[in-house]
């Protein structure tokens, strides 16, 4: 099934919102101060072509800890990153999910569309891993939170 969502999804809007990412990252790459962005841009731009079977999840989530992207300096670079491009790029995912909208069909890929506008808006500090992978993570989570609550 996820073969399958993800055709539709690269015909349906997909392959030019990945080209969109991947040209944001060719600029920040070039900038050579966006080399950051623009690895994030890559990993997005390839997660925005085939999504169907992966997920967007906080590397605090994954990790259970923070890092560089993470901590201020990811929320500062997040900041830049939504003036510059991520603005942009949250737009076209917004036009690409109403005109998805617009048919019975497409309904599935307007609300991923939605998603990958949020992570648009503020990648650094995100990395995209399987949906299985994610709800690991979420499980480890949420027992790790009970085990702090119980031990209190």
């Amino acid at each position: 099934m996820r073969t399958i969502g993800n055709f539709f999804w690269f015909v349906l809007g997909g392959a030019f919102m990945g080209l969109a990412w991947w040209f944001a990252g060719i600029v920040a790459f070039l900038t050579i101060v966006g080399i950051p962005w623009a690895k994030a841009c890559f990993i997005i731009g390839q997660f925005s072509f085939f999504p169907f079977g992966q997920e967007a999840i906080s590397r605090r989530e994954l990790n259970q800890h923070d890092d560089i992207g993470t901590g201020a300096f990811g929320f500062i670079g997040n900041l830049i990153w939504f003036v510059f491009a991520g603005l942009w790029l949250a737009i076209g995912h917004i036009i690409s999910a109403v005109i998805n909208f617009s048919t019975i069909i497409g309904i599935p890929f307007g609300i991923q569309h939605l998603k990958l506008a949020v992570i648009a808006l503020a990648p650094i500090g995100q990395t995209i891993v399987t949906t299985e992978v994610a709800d690991a993570a979420r499980r480890a989570n949420a027992e790790s939170w009970v085990d702090d609550k119980r031990r209190r």
